[in-house]
């Protein structure tokens, strides 16, 4: 139960979602999260035994602000804006913390929506905790939201908002229609059915959302319905009526996993996100002869075919899989340097093979330097079955160790993907050569 002598707004909490406040007996701010049910986790803090920080940060608790919100989601992009706003004490340890995400609009012909963490924005030259963005920051994005606590959740807003606006990360110039095209989630930015004017107003409606302006947005939708109803645009009318739809039918009970309290420290998780961005290598070539290395990668535990990659062989010559996975490795990276938009790292590189390659590739990972985010590295040493696969990786690293372990099966599926790719691409180079073409 919550002390008597605690203050709470309007005497009670509600078991609504919604973004919570805490306040010491000065006034001072002191610490800002979301919940599923303000009743059940505000009332958490005070039953369940917590870490020293926790205590520490409850002791100090006079009274209890709330406000209550139709969704989770909504929750999410309030508690976020507010950290950013007042940046209190037990959200935010140190200002300069790198660990944190970011939601970034770039500012392109063809804006894109994309997750980084501190440390990547600060090597782009941004700053994360700055209210406003610098000239140099606003060269390169649009606006920026956060700090997010989790990655995942973030990923999963974005997945929801995408329901009722669809926003694209694609490239425009490709020859064919990504698959988000198809199922309605991207306007055709990758073949340019839509115009750079028309793909404006999906992000100026993206960034509404998650500056907290649902309400507006509404409004919005609601006028341009409307207004292409009363010009007999009934195709039109129709896509807003169900992008509205879906904006006030939001399900998203997966943002918020378990109502715990969440100051940092008061519960140890990885920082590797399996449910992030995780990149496959493979070699494949016969007596060194037409040889190729393919990357592919997997988002949300699934494989995101629109982002594969693969590459011939051209510094190498015969037999040298170490050799010519340091060379795939490297052009990645220096891609990574030149686009970080295009070519983001990812949590976990995996490589098939053993302790060569992976030593080859942790060397270049190395390379990036303390500035930048640098990605786990977990080799596979095949194995006569699936079972007896090994997994190598540096065993010092507890982080890893537990990834390791807990992500063996995914990490696998990767690592037979990416050999299935690379073997085609080598049969395909290899008919190639044989018929003189």
């Amino acid at each position: 139960m919550i002390p008597e002598m605690i203050t709470i707004k309007n005497g009670k909490l509600p078991d609504e979602p919604g973004v919570y406040f805490y306040y010491d007996k000065r006034g001072e701010l002191l610490y800002i999260g979301k919940a599923t049910s303000l009743k059940r986790r505000v009332e958490s803090y005070f039953v369940k035994a917590h870490t020293r920080r926790t205590e520490e940060l409850v002791a100090r608790i006079a009274r209890i602000e709330y406000e209550q919100l139709p969704t989770v989601l909504e929750a999410l992009v309030l508690e976020a804006n507010q950290i950013r706003a007042h940046q209190p004490f037990y959200n935010v340890r140190q200002k300069d913390d790198k660990s944190f995400c970011y939601l970034a609009i770039t500012n392109e012909q063809y804006p894109r929506p994309f997750i980084l963490r501190g440390l990547e924005l600060e090597r782009l030259g941004v700053r994360p905790f700055e209210r406003k963005l610098s000239h140099i920051a606003r060269k390169q994005f649009l606006t920026l939201f956060g700090p997010y606590m989790s990655a995942q959740s973030l990923r999963v807003a974005l997945d929801l908002v995408r329901k009722f606006i669809p926003w694209s990360d694609c490239l425009p110039g490709a020859r064919r229609a990504c698959f988000s095209v198809s199922i309605g989630l991207c306007p055709g930015v990758c073949i340019k059915t839509i115009s750079p004017t028309a793909y404006r107003k999906y992000i100026r409606d993206l960034i509404l959302f998650f500056r907290g302006r649902t309400r507006e947005l509404r409004t919005l939708l609601r006028e341009r319905m409307e207004n292409a109803a009363r010009r007999e645009r009934f195709e039109e009318a129709a896509t807003l009526r169900n992008r509205l739809f879906a904006l006030d039918h939001i399900r998203d009970v997966a943002l918020i996993q378990r109502d715990v309290p969440d100051v940092r420290g008061t519960y140890e998780e990885s920082g590797i996100d399996l449910e992030g961005r995780i990149e496959a290598y493979d070699i494949s070539n016969i007596s060194g002869t037409s040889a190729v290395g393919s990357m592919v990668v997997f988002e949300h535990g699934k494989p995101a075919k629109d982002k594969y990659r693969r590459f011939k062989i051209r510094t190498v010559k015969g037999a040298n899989d170490v050799a010519m996975m340091e060379e795939v490795l490297r052009r990645r990276l220096a891609r990574a340097r030149r686009q970080p938009h295009a070519w983001p790292l990812p949590e976990v590189l995996v490589i098939d093979g053993g302790e060569g390659q992976v030593r080859t590739v942790v060397e270049e990972v190395g390379k990036i330097g303390k500035g930048g985010k640098v990605p786990k590295v977990i080799g596979i040493a095949k194995g006569f079955d699936r079972k007896q696969d090994r997994l190598v990786f540096d065993h010092h690293d507890a982080e890893l160790a537990r990834v390791a372990t807990r992500g063996k099966e995914l990490f696998q599926r990767a690592r037979d993907e990416a050999h299935r790719f690379a073997v085609a691409y080598h049969r395909k180079l290899r008919t190639r050569f044989s018929l003189g073409l």
